[in-house]
């Protein structure tokens, strides 16, 4: 699956990355690397989507990045 959208640090429990999808779903980021965690920053990920796992953020579905990058 490829997504694109915006990455942004929330501040929930310990904290959590997440991606602001274009399509609308906010989705708990997974996988990646620290060059993928740059609060702001516009991606285009590929990756698969756990809708199964819950997360103590529970911010929404988590997923899973392969590969990205930045636009």
């Amino acid at each position: 699956m490829k997504l694109t959208g915006r990455v942004v640090f929330r501040d929930i429990e310990t904290g959590v990355w997440v991606l602001e999808g274009d399509d609308g779903t906010t989705y708990q980021l997974a996988g990646g690397d620290r060059k993928l965690k740059k609060d702001g920053q516009r991606i285009e990920a590929e990756g698969r989507v756990d809708g199964d796992t819950l997360t103590s953020a529970m911010v929404g579905p988590v997923f899973h990045v392969s590969t990205y990058r930045f636009v």
